[in-house]
């Protein structure tokens, strides 16, 4: 296999290794068992000097021993708790740690005060799924009956013993209980008040609260009918370990809503709500739905100046360890009457099935088209498809006026563009279908692929600079890789077009994409070969009319230096990938990839002077030594990655859900940037607006605030904010007005004419 075969196919096998596992992987919160059927939890007491707590965990599922521990209440002077030795374990997240499966029987050794005769444990632990899925740290408060002196028997306090012996009741506050069925514990209700008002109703159990701000709402099936904002009563002020300042209902809390009408008549409509909370001293549940079917009787049409309610906070989906969430409980799949009022309690759906969406209209299939066309044409000025372009231009050149050579080139190369560009659609659309929300330029947030492409550039520099070269035999000329003629490295240099490519988001490109995105397979696939008809249309042209082909310069000895030069916009380019490296894995990854590239340019140097000679054994050992550049891209792929640092700036703070929800409430204009390291569209709009003395005047003179979300890496609280927004990749730009309407989602291409009628309109 000849050394353009071999790069090509450790491009693709790589791109595959990295993102198979995250698709086998793929689970969804349906899929994970409950915590308390994962890790089922007992407390017994065999004496009273000697607590075991017992946690019998299910196939599939572990727990951490440094997660875990006990703390005993007042009457009972404890010792520290005993834990047997686990099985050592390189976690991702935690370094070396130890973990247990099957069962788990931890000790906790004390003196009980001469009169007690049970003991209250706070218990804490975590534990993770084989599938890649981690609960948050889970605390459960549990009251354990100590034994008389002759010693007796006792009853464990089990999840399944304690929850039946409270159904109906309303516990009390973080103790003697595990946690309430959710159904249970959030009681939810509501009617048409009148024609032009609903009226909900929270009702948590007592020891439960409801967030407000964790909440949002829409009305289904009523054409012409709309909710505005909801009229929250005063709550309790509440400083919360994972979410901050909040607000939160302890007692029943009624909320009117408004309703804005196009019309009086009466209706029949489905109220959506999904709400989260928490148990007070304990866990917190997972985001929940309830739908309740409402009559609503006539009324009067609202003034067309009233708006609309304004777009809810993303709700957080379950996340790995590493995010501080209080622990979920599943919700059950049952019907609770309330008050003559029919509620359908929802099980828990994925959360981008409870996003608030922007009402936006689904273009056609004509359309997606014309737009994937424009989109892709466009992508041939893009900075980041230059370095590739330049050798197409050179390739084209090379055939002189020769019609039926060049016409074959263009052939090989929207050959390469139109598979590549299909080939990437069909793993993203695999790949979302498994589960993983991903988007345009998804592979770059992978190191190993980011290095790869490193290599790849670097490579193709050293050919174009002479330090090794290809196709002798095959072709008769000097030049190696994208650059030599015929069909292979034709095809290849569309192949890398497109790769290169993606790190760019051209105008009308978002919108083609995301009916791609959403639309059937067949259609999906037929975009994205549109949009690489698109990138190699210019070069089809020149191929296919004489008249262009003509004004093409005539071959020459000036094509020789000018391949030379074209290296170093590929030295360039291999840098900037360097650069994304660092930002995901840190400098240890950056030195590791030069020693990656050092070994490349050697093997590949060492193949050149020996090609000629009769030594076949050296050409091997040649290859091999190039082949071993891989493995330092290996080690970088097990570094742990960088935390991105927050925005220090006046008036400019990191993405949070949570902070943008309580920024809205307080009527401030809010700028959200989301964007990535990889991402050079984001990286040219920083540069010429974003990051300038005029923008930061804007903010200035608007009172406004500006949210940077960093997608270099996975990120699913980003993800979420991209699904609620039907983006299929950054950047995204969403301007939230002060008067609390729904957010204005900007150009992909920004200019301070474009920023500053934003902020006008924001301000309105």
């Amino acid at each position: 296999m000849t050394l353009i075969r071999t790069l090509f196919a450790f491009l693709a096998v790589s791109l595959l290794a990295v993102v198979a596992p995250a698709a086998s992987a793929a689970i969804s919160q349906d899929d994970l068992l409950p915590v308390d059927e994962a890790f089922v939890l007992t407390a017994t007491a065999p004496a009273r000097d000697r607590i075991e707590i017992r946690w019998k965990i299910t196939d599939g599922y572990y727990l951490y021993r440094h997660r875990t521990s006990v703390e005993a209440g007042a009457g009972f002077a404890a010792q520290p708790l005993q834990l047997p030795k686990g099985k050592a374990y390189r976690d991702e997240f935690f370094g070396d740690v130890e973990t247990y499966r099957g069962e788990l029987i931890a000790t906790l050794p004390g003196q009980p005060a001469p009169d007690a005769d049970s003991i209250t444990l706070k218990i804490k632990y975590q534990g993770c799924a084989d599938a890649g899925i981690c609960y948050p740290p889970q605390t459960r408060t549990v009251k354990v009956a100590l034994p008389a002196a002759a010693g007796e028997a006792f009853v464990p306090l089990g999840a399944g013993a304690l929850t039946g012996g409270l159904r109906g009741q309303r516990p009390q506050a973080g103790m003697d209980t595990l946690p309430l069925p959710a159904e249970q514990a959030f009681g939810f209700e509501a009617i048409a008040f009148n024609g032009n008002e609903l009226l909900l109703r929270f009702t948590p159990a007592r020891g439960y609260y409801v967030y407000r701000d964790r909440t949002s709402m829409a009305l289904e099936g009523a054409q012409g009918i709309a909710l505005q904002a909801p009229r929250w009563p005063k709550g309790i002020a509440h400083r919360d370990e994972h979410f901050g300042d909040v607000t939160v209902y302890f007692d029943q809390a009624e909320v009117p809503v408004p309703l804005k009408r196009d019309h009086a008549r009466a209706a029949t409509a489905t109220l959506r709500v999904t709400f989260q909370g928490c148990q007070k001293d304990g866990i917190c549940y997972p985001p929940m739905t309830r739908r309740v079917t409402l009559s609503i009787p006539p009324g009067t049409i609202t003034p067309a100046s009233t708006p609309d309610m304004p777009a809810p906070a993303t709700v957080a989906p379950l996340t790995t360890a590493t995010t501080p969430v209080d622990a979920p409980v599943a919700t059950p799949d049952t019907t609770t009457p309330a008050a003559s009022i029919a509620t359908d309690v929802e099980r828990t759906r994925p959360p981008e099935d409870v996003l608030a969406r922007n009402p936006r209209g689904t273009p056609s299939l004509i359309v997606a088209l014309a737009l994937a066309l424009a989109g892709g044409l466009i992508l041939n000025l893009m900075p980041c498809v230059l370095p590739i372009l330049s050798l197409k231009a050179l390739s084209l050149a090379e055939s002189g006026r020769e019609g039926g050579d060049a016409r074959r080139r263009a052939l090989w190369y929207t050959a390469g563009v139109l598979v590549s560009f299909v080939a990437v659609g069909a793993l993203a659309i695999a790949l979302r279908a498994a589960g993983q929300a991903l988007g345009w330029g998804f592979q770059l947030q992978q190191p190993w692929v980011v290095g790869l492409l490193a290599y790849v550039m670097f490579a193709v520099g050293l050919s174009l600079s002479g330090v090794f070269a290809l196709g002798h035999r095959l072709a008769g000329t000097g030049h190696g890789l994208a650059s030599r003629r015929g069909p292979v490295g034709d095809f290849f240099t569309g192949v890398l077009a497109v790769v290169v490519a993606s790190p760019c988001t051209a105008p009308f490109m978002g919108v083609a994409l995301a009916y791609a995105f959403t639309a059937p397979t067949p259609l999906a696939l037929l975009v994205f070969a549109v949009l690489g008809l698109g990138l190699a249309l210019p070069f089809l042209l020149i191929g296919f009319v004489p008249a262009l082909a003509s004004r093409l310069p005539r071959p020459g000895a000036w094509m020789d230096t000018l391949k030379q030069v074209l290296a170093f916009p590929m030295y360039l380019t291999a840098v900037w990938l360097l650069w994304v490296l660092g930002k995901q894995r840190g400098i240890d990854a950056v030195g590791l990839a030069l020693v990656g590239l050092v070994l490349l340019a050697l093997g590949l140097w060492w193949f050149q002077r020996a090609r000629f000679a009769a030594a076949p054994l050296q050409r091997a050992l040649a290859l091999a030594l190039s082949v071993s550049a891989l493995v330092p891209l290996a080690m970088v792929h097990r570094l742990p990655a960088e935390i991105a640092t927050a925005p220090t700036a006046e008036g400019h703070v990191a993405y949070s859900a949570e902070r943008l929800a309580a920024l809205r409430a307080e009527g401030r204009i809010v700028f959200v940037d989301m964007t990535a390291d990889w991402c050079v569209t984001c990286k040219a709009n920083e540069k010429a607006v974003l990051n300038t003395d005029a923008f930061r005047d804007l903010l200035a003179e608007h009172d406004a605030l500006m949210m940077t979300g960093d997608w270099t890496n996975v990120d699913p609280a980003i993800t979420a904010f991209l699904e609620q927004h039907k983006a299929v990749g950054v950047p995204l730009y969403v301007m939230y007005p002060r008067n609390g309407g729904e957010g204005d989602v900007l150009p992909t291409v920004l200019t301070h004419d474009t920023m500053r009628q934003a902020f006008e309109r924001a301000a309105r």
